[in-house]
């Protein structure tokens, strides 16, 4: 009995929650800047814009976003999509890449949290793909209201949270991705793999920050 008691506070905090949040009204949060004024260069590397088609928008329902493609020597280096939502309601948040990429063929080989290198802690998520023969590495982590999260729990329980306190629900989804090419040797695949995170790695400092630069402002201690 004792230990059924201990969840019943979280429990009674969380169904408050999701009532309030069913009520209060969300405010749309415009961008400070749209998602494709984020610097071309990265890693240094030009990129290029992509298009994401329309019926591909209506579906994401991101109200801003930015993807590119970085190239060198004319292969593909990595790709970068910043999708942004000014705010989260039904049938119009996030949706976790972990439920995507398998439906689009993509195998998640393992997956694992990674601290980025800057000044306040946060992790982002590490995900290793295969299709078929090909491999890929991604990055990707959700950024808004003042903090980067990796965690697809954390993020719900922030925006129910935020959603009844404070009316806000903005939220940015950021990728990287670094194609590996096909399956080789396991030395080799190790050393491309290694190679990848690093330019992942570096890529998602300078992307984070750039990102931030463009989000509305948030105090915390406002809750």
């Amino acid at each position: 009995m004792n230990r059924s008691l201990r969840w019943l506070p979280p429990l009674a905090l969380g169904c408050g929650v999701l009532l309030i949040s069913g009520v209060r009204e969300q405010r749309a949060m415009q961008p400070l800047a749209p998602m494709r004024s984020i610097p071309r260069t990265l890693a240094g590397l030009e990129g290029r814009d992509l298009v994401v088609p329309e019926e591909e928008r209506k579906v994401a329902g991101m109200s801003d976003y930015m993807m590119r493609v970085f190239t060198e020597d004319s292969i593909p280096r990595f790709t970068t999509y910043v999708g942004y939502y000014d705010r989260q309601v039904q049938g119009k948040s996030i949706h976790s890449p972990k439920n995507c990429l398998p439906g689009a063929g993509w195998e998640i080989l393992n997956s694992a949290r990674v601290p980025l290198p800057i000044a306040a802690p946060a992790r982002v998520n590490r995900v290793l793909l295969a299709n078929g023969g090909t491999r890929a590495l991604v990055y990707y982590w959700y950024q808004g209201r003042g903090r980067i999260s990796a965690s697809e729990y954390a993020v719900k329980w922030e925006l129910m949270r935020d959603a009844a306190l404070k009316g806000r629900t903005e939220e940015a989804l950021v990728r990287i991705v670094v194609p590996l090419g096909r399956a080789s040797a396991p030395a080799r695949l190790e050393t491309a793999v290694a190679q990848a995170d690093s330019l992942a790695l570096r890529v998602a400092v300078a992307l984070q920050a750039e990102v931030g630069k463009r989000l509305p402002g948030w105090a915390s201690t406002a809750l």
